[in-house]
Formats: C-alpha cells, structure tokens, sequence
C-alpha cells in the first residue's frame, strides 16, 4: 500500500479521496489554487502545497507543478479523481518516469480509451455490440455519404477524441450530412485538437446505462451492476440510479457480462465505466471512462463497496479482493448533481453561498465541499454538491429523495434544485418513461 498519496483535484471528490485514504491508513496530500486556499479538501488533508493562480491551465492542469508538489512532499501516488488530469496520457506517463503511481490504469489504456475508434475497435475484439456505422475514420463528406448509405439515416457524426456532447451532430438526409460534416471537424478540430470524425447509427429514444467495473493486474475482472445516467441536459448527466430501473433481465445480464468480458480482454485494471446505449431491448457499447465516475456513490449505496478505496488498492497491485460472487446490490439509489447554474439557462451562478443545509437522517448521503460562507468560484466545474439517497426499492428512494431536496438549502447564488424538483415529481420519472433527449425537450416547457 502506498505511504503518502497526493490528490491532484479539488472540491467533492478531493474529500472523497481523502476519506478513502483515511480508511486506509494512507496520508494525504492536497493541492490548491490562490483561490482554493480556504477549500476544506486543503483544510482536511494532512498536507497542502498551493500549486498557481486561479486559471485552472496554471494551476490544477500544470503537470510540472503537480509533479514538484508531489516530489517535495514524498508522495509515492497521485490520485487524479475525475476532470483535470484523470484521462491525460502524458501525464501519467510523466508520473510514471518519475517514478510515481498514477491512481488509475496504464497509460496504454488511458491511449485506448482516450480514442473513440480504438475502443471500439476494443469492443469488437471483446464481441461488445457495436451500432452499425464505419469502421473507423471517415476522411471527407464523399465518404460519409457512402457509409451513411449503408447504415441508413438518421446518423450521427461524431469526434474521434470528443466528450461533453462537442463534436457531435445528426444527420437525417445527405445534404444535411454534407453540410455537417466539415463543421462538426472543424469544431472537434478546435475542441480536441484532432478533426477525425466517424458515423454510426443514430438512436431515437435511448437510454444511456453504464456498467461499473473493477479489475486488477493479474486478468481478474468483475461488475458492480449498473447505473442509469438517461436524465441529461445537452449531454450533461443531472441525475443517476443504480441498478438502471425497468430493464429486462436479459438486457440486465448481458450488459454486465459484456461489460466485464471487455475489461478482461483489454486487461484493464483499476475502476471503470463501461457506458452503453439501449433502445428496444438491444444494446451497444458507447465508450469506456477509464476513471472514477461523478455517480460512483450510487453504486456504493447498493453494494456496500468503498469503489475509491478500492481503486487505490488495486493501483497498489493488490489481487481483487472480492469474487463476482460477493457482489450483490441491496435496495436503490439515486444521485442528483446540484450545479451553480441557472436552474432552466444553465448559466454559470458562481459567487457566495449566504445560507446552506444540508438535508440528513437514514439513507441520505451528501458528497460537498462548500458550506455557509463559502466562495463557488468561476474557475472551475459548477458543481455544488451531489445528494444522494438510498431506499428499499425505487419507490422508497423517490420519495426520500423529494424530502430531501426540499431539505436543501442554499442561498445566495443560483442552482439547479429547483427544476430537479420538478424533474423528479413529473409522473414519466417513476414511469421511467424518459430517454437522453428527454430533459432537452421537457426543459423548454418548465421554468420559472
């Protein structure tokens, strides 16, 4: 096990990680910006090192001052979270040649994942489902044409490197294809700094299900069930499950073992994500988030796995220390992401917080880092905190979840809770009658 592990992040998850560490007996290191010099993750960790100024490019992203602050504090591991450098190759090769753990797996899979193409072409060699579309990068709108023949239309162009909903666009036809193709690799051009763009089929009504995964060095792999992230804005998750209601238990089954039949022959080793689409009782793989996920809290909540303290165990190159069989999931969970944003803009709401509480009692959990007084600052992610609740079925979840978020409180700047609120008390959420394009189409009818 590691000595000393510095937390190269900030907010929520740097507390996470904290936490995890303690469980372990592992001291911490946290970094920080001029801004965060009064955030709770530097007032927790046993050790702090202030990094740069605000600008996150000068500071939280600066690899060579997060490698000198790991180096003069004796830290042996770095633990990225997620955002900021969790999925940058080089630098977890530079940790790597300095001969510091990186909290997470091998940069080869980091390459792998990192790259849309190469992980379907992972997928493939895995027998993952794939949806139909090219087989790798298409080089002009000729092309594109004469795959989106085959496939059939709608289709979806899509970045090779993309993320976050950027360098994405649908086509219904050819001419429109034709007119998309050049702007959606200029955009990933200037987005990722790579134009590749590929097509596959595009789904009506999907719904978006992720597998949690978990493997260590020496080939063992296995699944920690699944999690359903369909409630978006603009490809942006608001809110999570776990397990994913009202899915066939076929559908259920060969997802999970998909899942982990992918992780076993990529030889993949730390915790991960395998996302997927599923419409219809099909399925087909997405991509893969070689990291922590912002929603790994729901799954603890129904398996009883601390999933940070175990990726930091198996980064150690620990064996796993459960088998397939000693997961089991109890009861249901869900997550809501409560932003610094204009609940039906979405526009950023940093500033103070004048008043904040925090809802409480059995089966309610709240992930933060803020508290009365403190400063949401404009240099980062918005996020406020994740509310997250747990129940003996779905039903009970729901309305301990409404509960809560009328618990809720805080003042002074703006945030998403309120068009949650609603969210969750429209009857098509216990129906689970809802897909991924579901919020950008309700949101337009609510608000204030």
């Amino acid at each position: 096990m590691f000595n000393k592990v510095l937390i190269a992040n900030r907010g929520e998850i740097a507390l996470r990680v904290i936490r995890a560490c303690r469980e372990l007996g592992v001291r911490t290191v946290a970094i920080y910006s001029e801004a965060d010099r009064t955030a709770l993750h530097v007032r927790f960790a046993d050790e702090a090192v202030c990094i740069g100024p605000p600008p996150a490019k000068d500071s939280y992203l600066h690899i060579p001052a997060v490698i000198s602050a790991a180096e003069i504090t004796g830290a042996d591991a770095v633990h990225p979270g997620y955002g900021f450098l969790a999925e940058n190759i080089g630098f977890a090769r530079a940790l790597k040649s300095h001969g510091i753990t990186f909290i997470g797996p091998d940069p080869e899979h980091l390459a792998m994942f990192g790259d849309k193409l190469s992980a379907k072409a992972a997928a493939r060699a895995a027998g993952v489902p794939l949806l139909p579309g090219s087989a790798g990068a298409v080089s002009d709108a000729d092309e594109a044409a004469t795959v989106a023949a085959e496939v059939g239309y709608p289709v979806l162009l899509k970045a090779a490197f993309g993320g976050g909903g950027k360098g994405m666009r649908v086509a219904r036809d050819e001419s429109e294809l034709r007119r998309s193709f050049g702007i959606t690799s200029n955009e990933a051009e200037a987005a990722f700094g790579n134009g590749a763009v590929f097509i596959e089929r595009f789904l009506e009504r999907p719904r978006h299900v992720e597998v949690q995964v978990a493997g260590d060095q020496y080939g063992t792999a296995i699944h920690l069930g699944e999690r359903d992230c369909s409630l978006q804005r603009r490809h942006q998750k608001l809110l999570e499950e776990a397990p994913a209601p009202n899915l066939d238990v076929r559908v259920r089954d060969a997802l999970r073992e998909a899942a982990v039949r992918l992780a076993e022959n990529s030889g993949y080793y730390t915790v991960g994500t395998c996302e997927f689409l599923v419409q219809d009782e099909e399925f087909f793989f997405l991509e893969v988030n070689p990291r922590i996920q912002v929603e790994h809290p729901v799954t603890e909540q129904v398996t009883g796995v601390d999933l940070v303290a175990l990726q930091i165990r198996l980064a150690a190159g620990e064996k796993m220390p459960l088998a397939q069989s000693d997961v089991t999931l109890t009861g249901h969970s869900i997550e809501v992401r409560i932003n610094a944003e204009d609940p039906w803009t979405f526009i950023p709401s940093p500033g103070r917080i004048t008043g904040y509480h925090a809802p409480g009692g059995l089966g309610v959990r709240v992930d933060a880092a803020v508290h009365e007084h403190a400063t949401v600052q404009p240099f980062y992610d918005s996020m406020v905190a994740k509310l997250i609740v747990t129940g003996k079925d779905r039903a009970a979840a729901i309305r301990r979840l409404q509960w809560a978020m009328d618990e809720f409180v805080v003042e002074g700047i703006r945030t998403t809770l309120p068009m949650q609120r609603q969210l969750v008390a429209d009857p098509m959420f216990a129906a689970v009658d809802y897909h991924t394009k579901t919020v950008d189409s309700w949101v337009t009818t609510r608000g204030d």
